[in-house]
Order: C-alpha cells, then sequence, then structure tokens
C-alpha cells in the first residue's frame, strides 16, 4: 500500500509494528505534525494506565512519542483509578499546553475532571489537579473540549455542560449552558462559519448506538436539537464520537473530520479501533452528516479510496466452535499488508489471527473482533507491512467474545462466538 491512507475499523500499528493505543482521542497540530492524545489501554482489565502521545506528518503513519501522563503515584490519577476522554490544547495566552481527563475510582464512584500541563506539545504532561468552578471540583465523567477561532477554550461534560475556560485553561471561568442533553456522553463540539455544533452518543457502555448533534449561533445557546447524523441503524457506523478535528486538505479546504471510537472490550488494545471520517456540511440548511462508511480515504484529498477491488483468494471460516481454524498460505510483496475480508455482527467473538514464516515460527498475531451491533461485510482486519516472502495465514476460533455491563448491571455487547471470513487480499 503506497498512499497514506486513513483505514477505518482496524487495528493501526505505529512504526515498530506495535497497536496504536490511543482511544477516546484528541488530534493538535503543530508545525505541520499531527499529535494524537488517548487513553493507553490494556487487554486485560478497564483502570488508567497512561495517556498516549503519537505523531504523525499524514494521518496514516504513527510514531509513539511516550505516555504523555504516566499512571501518578498517588492522587486522581493514581494506583487503582480510571483516566478516560483525555483532551489537549494550546492556550494562546500562556503558550502552554493543557490536558484535561476524567479521572475515577474503578467503580465510577468519584468523578473529576483534571489537568494538566507541559511546556511542549511531546513533552511529559504535570499534573496540575482537579478542574475548579467557582473554587469546586467539577465532578462530572464523560468530557470533551473545543478552541474557538478566538482561542477561547471550552469544556463539555455528559448531560450537556458547556463552560467557558479561564484565560489560563486551568479553571472553568463560567457556566455558559446547561444540561443540554440529557442521557448523552462522550461530547464533541465544532464550529462551521457562524454554526457551532455539537454531538453526544447515548449511554450503552462500550457498545455503540446513533449518535446525534444540536446547533446553536453560539456555546451559549439556544441549542436546537438536530437529531442524528449518521444514518438510522448504522449505530453511526459502529462507533462512539469522541472529537471533531479541524483537517486542512491539500487544495487549502478545511473539513471537520468526525473521530469515533471502536471499542472491543476487553481487548481494548489489540482490537479496539477508529472511525475519522469527513463531516459533510450541508449549507442549505446548516446540517452535518456522515452519509456514507469509507473503509479508506485519503486525508489529502478527503476522497474515498477502494482498497478492496479486483482478485481475493477465497478463505472461508463460519463457525463458533472454539479451536475451529482455517489455514492459507500465501505470498507477500513488498511494502504489502495482509488484508482479512468477512462479517462481522451481533453474534460475532473473537478470533486469533497468526501469520506464521516457512519455518513455522510467528512473524505476527493479534486477536480479530468479530462483533458488531450493526452487521458488516468487508475489511476486517489489516496486519502491520510483512517483509516480502512466503507466509501461512491461521485464523482460530478462540470461543471468546466482546462481553460487557451497564453500571446498572445490564448485559451488553456479543451474543455468541462466530467468527465468518470470506477471503483475504494483500494491500
Amino acid at each position: 500500500m503506497s498512499q497514506s491512507l486513513i483505514l477505518n475499523g482496524v487495528p493501526w500499528f505505529d512504526d515498530e509494528d506495535h497497536a496504536v493505543n490511543a482511544h477516546g482521542a484528541c488530534i493538535v497540530e503543530s508545525a505541520g505534525t499531527y499529535y494524537l492524545f488517548g487513553e493507553y489501554k490494556t487487554d486485560d482489565e478497564n483502570r488508567f494506565a497512561g495517556f498516549a502521545c503519537y505523531s504523525s506528518p499524514d494521518l496514516a503513519h504513527w510514531r509513539f512519542e511516550r505516555l504523555a501522563l504516566p499512571p501518578q503515584p498517588d492522587g486522581p490519577l493514581g494506583p487503582n483509578r480510571i483516566g478516560e476522554r483525555v483532551k489537549a490544547m494550546r492556550c494562546p495566552n500562556t503558550g502552554r499546553y493543557v490536558m484535561f481527563a476524567h479521572a475515577d475510582d474503578l467503580g465510577y464512584h468519584d468523578p473529576l475532571i483534571v489537568v494538566a500541563v507541559s511546556d511542549t506539545v511531546d513533552g511529559e504532561y504535570r499534573m496540575v489537579g482537579p478542574l475548579h468552578h467557582h473554587g469546586e471540583p467539577i465532578r462530572r465523567w464523560d468530557m470533551g473540549t473545543f478552541q474557538d477561532t478566538d482561542g477561547t477554550g471550552y469544556l463539555m461534560t455528559h448531560e450537556g455542560d458547556i463552560y467557558r475556560l479561564s484565560a489560563d485553561y486551568l479553571s472553568a471561568a463560567e457556566l455558559v449552558a446547561s444540561k443540554i442533553a440529557p442521557g448523552g456522553e462522550s461530547p464533541a463540539m465544532t464550529r462551521i462559519g457562524d454554526t457551532y455544533v455539537i454531538m453526544f452518543s447515548n449511554k450503552t457502555s462500550w457498545d455503540r448506538n446513533d449518535n446525534y448533534y444540536l446547533s446553536a449561533p453560539s456555546p451559549a445557546g439556544p441549542w436546537t436539537h438536530r437529531g442524528l447524523f449518521a444514518p438510522q441503524g448504522s449505530c453511526t457506523w459502529n462507533s462512539q464520537c469522541s472529537f471533531i478535528f479541524p483537517l486542512t486538505l491539500a487544495d487549502g479546504r478545511t473539513v471537520p473530520m468526525y473521530m469515533g471510537d471502536r471499542w472491543s472490550f476487553p481487548r481494548q488494545v489489540s482490537c479496539a479501533s477508529q472511525v475519522w471520517l469527513p463531516l459533510r456540511h450541508d449549507p442549505a440548511d446548516d446540517s452535518i452528516s456522515l452519509p456514507d462508511y469509507w473503509p479508506a480515504w485519503n486525508p489529502r484529498t478527503g476522497e474515498c479510496e477502494d482498497l478492496l477491488a479486483g482478485r481475493e483468494t477465497r478463505a472461508e471460516l463460519d463457525s463458533s466452535v472454539p479451536g475451529e481454524e482455517i489455514r492459507l498460505p500465501f505470498f507477500c510483496g513488498e511494502h504489502e499488508r495482509l488484508a482479512v475480508i468477512g462479517t462481522t455482527d451481533v453474534d460475532g467473538g473473537y478470533a486469533m489471527l497468526t501469520i506464521a514464516r516457512p519455518d513455522g515460527t510467528t512473524a505476527f498475531e493479534s486477536f480479530v473482533d468479530c462483533y458488531s451491533p450493526t452487521p458488516y461485510t468487508g475489511m476486517m482486519f489489516v496486519c502491520p507491512e510483512l517483509p516480502s516472502g512466503d507466509y501461512e495465514l491461521r485464523l482460530r476460533v478462540t470461543g471468546e467474545a466482546s462481553v460487557f455491563y451497564k453500571k446498572d448491571g445490564t448485559r451488553l455487547g456479543s451474543t455468541g462466538t462466530r467468527v465468518r471470513t470470506t477471503a483475504i487480499r494483500l494491500i
């Protein structure tokens, strides 16, 4: 694959072939480089393992810079704590980079919005403490941030509270809007012309749902409920909104880029992925939409790219029986990557994908998530680039599934452990 394309719904890999581990993410652009901040997850439990920083020249090739904020020895992001929804912005009045996040205990009974700072975008951030409003810490969980064109910073929380930040971004100066989205979480805001847009998801734990948006002439409102921005029943193309990034294309146009998470609890490192798509804006009614799902697209042109045209090799597996597998030899050319084509659905489980060398040793191995609440057929997984040569693909049913629970104990996630694949393709 010679082009620098964004691949949706599949794990990404950095320059050392490790999974890009940055979720609930945001992007900060600085001096022509994109910096991705996100939750550094584990594959076995939900706890704070740090906030990661990656850099990229093109939104397609990523380099791990550091844990921008590692686990702390004590305090809100110390041992046995949760850290989520990390966002960072450069404060124009101080020149410092300010990081915001949700901190909590493992039972989600002690929510706080916390702040950290760094003199450089890719440095290690130093904890300041809870974000205060009128001298009291803001006790909310899901949150997002937005920086207006004049440099004013805003913090948004679940249920739809919007705070204007102080000039140094280290406190909340004013609650400008309150409870504009009852039941909403994972807020993300942008400005298109003179219209402000804020999107929310519904509360379904790690699962996906049909996200919606509101619009207003200012962050203070009045806010108007506009409805869904992706087709009903698509579960926002099997994702949850996280951030809206103003992407400048090669021709100079700026388009709002939707950034969403496709969670895969508990295997968040191996299988959780991103869905990034350019939002379509209709000036006739000031509406936004994601009318189509693009498995791959070019962030320089803002156009969809077809990676799956042409010949495929059959690789058929349809089973829920643990241990059942297929094995398929293949040749990988230079700079090629193996893509697995199949179907994800509500009864999908985890598969184990192994790529073996001719001597039987493992060249690459990863779980593959076959679950999605909205059925999808297409590209399920893409491995890192392999050295040119002969290999064998091994794809095995694990008998495991992505299962999780809402805070009230409601079971969500997969109803089965089925693995369905039809083909492989070298891209």
